[in-house]
């Protein structure tokens, strides 16, 4: 049996108003069995999440649907870190609200980062009435509890989050993969960086024990799942507040230890916090993917300080020379802020120069969005939006320049990949390399789920296209 099937032993009084709810919608659909419609938005640590629910909706007696019209649950499990995500959540429930009409019965959830925000909160609660639970990422843990007394109208409404560190463990869990997984190894971020929501909305870095970390990770290998992404806020940060002496590297090298053929992936470092002992690390291991999501953010000094990143850039670039002498098919990714406030073109042009000296192979790039209730929300911002989106073109074509000829020095080259799944329209298998980016190789189904040997023929923008040695 694989992890996306288990359902693991957790609080018993959770366990309890799960089979409660099972009785209840047995009596309520007959033979039927009730569709959930789960949709995420935001970070893989949401999507980690949304699996969580589905086991637990699982647990419950729930399947599964992909159309909002079939379901007799929806939940929407939100990000708050941009206010694009937040408009995108908000406008999906406008739309539920026209099914609702003719679907009384069906019961809505809320829950994530945006439910978090006390203003989020107000609005959902006058503009959309119709929402049954609304749940915050404290008390997910609790799920089963709060939706059997929601659903039994024990309470009309219930609005729930509590501030406590919880170190959730043992949830149920459905996956979405069988090839790819995700494991969280800590929660919360401690860092406050001025533009950012997730200190207030996630808490404060609590690490999981490294035992109960091991044996989800043995237990995934065990099942046959190829692609593991270690999780946090800040995974460099893991080991603070254990009892046990233990960093991420130490983590690492006992999960590296595990026998399996399998890669390891990470996210997210924060520069400041990515060492020496860390790239060392992944350049001696068996199973760490040769590639680090190192988010820089803003390649100006003022900017960064501004942004309370706690670092500079001589300090990030001193680390990223280090990690390249020590890993020489090191592949980089970043994250980039354009347009935060007060920055000016000429430190615009900063962040340009800073991308062509690392070459990443890919970037995900942001316009500034001005989250409430955090410090860069109060700075004066004469930028507009027009400029800003101008900026961000300049550096998308820029970084387009940069992958397609990171990409077209890998032609000719042989690599290990991992075939992942088979794409309908173009009839190819898309496969992923150790480094993270993608390659299209003629079907060849039977290699679906195996790492296999290619010889890269042709590339195209940030993909490879390669043939089965």
């Amino acid at each position: 049996m694989s992890l996306n099937e288990i359902i693991c032993k957790y609080d018993i009084n959770q366990t309890k108003y799960s089979i409660k709810i099972k009785e209840i919608i047995k009596h309520k659909f007959g033979e039927k069995i009730p569709k959930a419609f789960v949709k995420t938005y935001g970070c893989q640590q949401n999507v980690s999440d949304s699996e969580k629910y589905k086991g637990m909706l699982s647990q419950m007696g729930f399947s599964f649907t992909d159309s909002q019209n079939d379901a007799d649950v929806i939940l929407f499990n939100t990000c708050a870190i941009r206010e694009n995500a937040e408009n995108k959540a908000l406008g999906n429930l406008g739309w539920i609200k026209n099914i609702k009409k003719s679907k009384p019965d069906l019961f809505v959830i809320i829950c994530g980062c945006m439910t978090e925000q006390e203003n989020i909160l107000e609005k959902i609660k006058a503009v959309y009435p119709f929402v049954n639970l609304v749940i915050g990422t404290h008390s997910a843990h609790k799920f089963p509890e709060f939706f059997y007394k929601a659903y039994q109208k024990i309470h009309k409404k219930i609005y729930i989050s509590e501030k406590a560190d919880v170190v959730p463990e043992e949830l149920p869990i459905k996956r979405d993969s069988k090839l790819k997984a995700f494991v969280s190894v800590m929660y919360g971020c401690d860092n406050f960086c001025s533009y950012c929501i997730v200190p207030y909305v996630r808490g404060r870095e609590r690490s999981r024990k490294p035992e109960n970390i091991i044996e989800e990770f043995k237990c995934l290998v065990n099942s046959g799942y190829k692609d593991i992404t270690l999780l946090g806020q800040n995974v460099n940060s893991y080991g603070k507040g254990l009892e046990e002496k233990i960093n991420f590297p130490e983590l690492l090298r006992r999960i590296d230890s595990i026998d399996g053929d399998y890669k390891i992936r990470f996210m997210t470092s924060h520069p400041k916090d990515a060492t020496h002992e860390l790239f060392d690390v992944i350049s001696e291991s068996r199973h760490i993917a040769h590639h680090i999501h190192l988010p820089v953010q803003c390649g100006n000094d003022r900017i960064l300080k501004l942004m309370n990143r706690k670092y500079d850039i001589k300090t990030y670039l001193e680390k990223i020379n280090y990690a390249k002498s020590k890993i020489p098919d090191l592949t980089l990714t970043s994250d980039i802020i354009v347009g935060f406030p007060g920055e000016t073109y000429e430190e615009f042009k900063d962040t340009l120069e800073l991308i062509k000296k690392v070459k990443f192979s890919s970037l995900f790039t942001f316009i500034y969005s001005p989250r409430s209730g955090t410090p860069a929300a109060k700075i004066p911002d004469p930028t507009g939006k027009p400029e800003k989106t101008k900026r961000i073109l300049e550096l998308l074509k820029t970084q387009e320049e940069i992958s397609k000829n990171l990409c077209s020095e890998m032609v000719g080259k042989k690599m290990r990949v991992l075939a992942e799944s088979l794409e309908p329209k173009g009839g190819y298998i898309m496969c992923r390399t150790d480094g993270n980016i993608t390659v299209q190789i003629p079907n060849h189904k039977e290699i679906i789920g195996n790492f296999v040997d290619v010889m890269i023929t042709d590339s195209r923008n940030e993909s490879l296209i390669g043939k089965l040695i």
